[in-house]
């Protein structure tokens, strides 16, 4: 968990309101995600949240934004969606909560742990890997954009040991298979030699340096395939300078002491192969060369840093908002983009599809120029289309330019229409399926997005 305060500001480049002078005011050490056999252990959870919250001295209701992710083998468990409850519960949907979605956690991993580097030499690609128990998140970004996102079960705690020794307590579903195709005994009770870690790092090292390297084995190697969540391509025109490798998560931070000579944990100090995942890795001359020249600064907290910090846009002044009290409007579906260049049938279906859903939608509206009559003209094709389509329901547009207002006004013939309607203005796209509106706050509305694509190429 980590709590951060921070203000309102007009950025001075972009002209874009945003989040500014961030100071966290609360960070706990880390815990293992507690599980009940192959469950999550809900009872614990809801006692750790609420001693979190305590601690802090949170008032929730003064919670603009933030999130929530339920992660790796953890999103695997049936009742994984019973934690994304338990924090809207206490946050009334001030809040993103959402179980299983790794691309939204890759980018995350990035802009919470790499961020500032990748601003420092925008010329160079960097490639993000988080590493933890369950699962690996890679990202890839230059100049601070992050571009292609990616995630493979590949973790420390696939292989579950007694603490100090390598007697197999315990192996996920992934964890057994890899045993097997390794030739290791893949039951609780076996003992793991010298030989057998070494093969299950040098695998999971080599998976890890093929998908970096653009040489995915997803296409031919059933294991491979099995292992991979959301496939990982760097971009077709990344060029041929080898990016930047850093890392983020339990796994990654050990790496980075490794690189250091700092002393690492005892033997499975953990209960897992964690301790000896971050050694191969920072042996790995592919993988563990940037260590010690790049250290970013999230490592262990990334995730969670760009979660609480970096996972919501702030919307412009202008927005087009005439009735505040329907507001938050929580996982709303971004069900496309609606542009000048598109036919009236291509707009009606949208808007159609839009007017279905039944607690509201998004859709995008692509309007790079912020001329008057640009404007009026695409606010008047909306206002004829919803006048036949009729959404009963909230239809939220989301647009980069500063039209709010103008263009809400417009689509409703002013205030007119009989159209529940909100403008957010000033978002960067952001290739996301999912859309929370929350409250506004200082006449500012906080935009959060998940659900996030893993290949794009961002409009901003």
């Amino acid at each position: 968990m980590m709590v951060a305060r921070a203000r309102l500001v007009r950025n001075c480049v972009t002209g874009r309101n945003e989040l500014g002078d961030v100071e966290p005011l609360f960070r706990p050490s880390p815990v293992f995600t507690p599980f009940n056999g192959d469950d999550l252990d809900i009872t614990a959870l809801e006692s750790l949240i609420d001693r979190w919250i305590a601690e802090a001295g949170l008032d929730l209701e003064a919670v603009a934004s933030g999130g929530a992710l339920v992660t790796g083998l953890a999103a695997r468990a049936e009742n994984a969606t019973r934690v994304t409850q338990l924090v809207k519960q206490r946050f009334r949907q001030a809040i993103v909560a959402t179980a299983d979605d790794p691309c939204l956690e890759s980018w995350l991993a990035f802009i919470g742990n790499s961020l500032g580097l990748s601003r420092a030499e925008p010329q160079r690609p960097f490639i993000n890997l988080d590493i933890g128990g369950g699962t690996t998140n890679i990202a890839w970004g230059q100049a601070g954009q992050v571009r292609r996102c990616g995630c493979y079960y590949v973790g420390a705690r696939h292989v579950q040991v007694e603490p100090g020794t390598y007697h197999v307590r315990r192996l996920s579903e992934f964890g057994r298979d890899v045993l097997l195709a390794l030739g290791i005994p893949s039951h609780a009770g076996y003992e793991l030699t010298d030989r057998d870690i070494a093969k299950w790092c040098n695998f999971s090292v080599g998976l890890l340096t093929n998908v970096v390297g653009g040489r995915s084995q997803v296409a031919d190697d059933q294991l491979a395939r099995r292992l991979c969540q959301a496939e990982f391509a760097p971009p077709a025109d990344a060029g041929n300078e080898d990016p930047v490798i850093t890392f983020s998560g339990g796994v990654g931070e050990l790496a980075y002491r490794c690189a250091r000579g700092e002393p690492l944990p005892g033997t499975t100090e953990f209960g897992d192969l964690g301790i000896d995942l971050a050694r191969a890795l920072c042996a790995s001359p592919a993988l563990g060369r940037d260590l010690t020249s790049h250290v970013p600064s999230g490592m262990g907290r990334a995730t969670v840093h760009g979660l609480t910090i970096h996972s919501t846009e702030i919307a412009g002044a202008t927005l087009y908002l005439p009735r505040p009290e329907l507001l938050p409007l929580s996982d709303l579906p971004i069900l496309g983009t609606i542009s000048d260049s598109m036919g009236d049938d291509e707009w009606r279906a949208l808007l159609g599809l839009a007017a279905r859903a039944g607690a509201g939608a998004c859709l995008r509206v692509d309007q790079p120029i912020a001329e008057t009559a640009s404007v009026k003209r695409i606010g008047q094709r909306l206002a004829a289309i919803l006048e036949s389509v009729k959404p009963s329901h909230p239809l939220v547009l989301l647009t980069a330019g500063n039209i709010g207002k103008t263009l809400g006004q417009y689509a409703t013939r002013w205030g007119a229409l009989p159209v529940t309607l909100v403008v957010i203005d000033e978002i960067p796209d952001r290739p996301a399926h999912f859309a929370t509106i929350g409250k506004p706050s200082a006449g500012l509305v906080p935009v959060s997005f998940h659900g996030i694509d893993a290949n794009w190429d961002p409009v901003v």
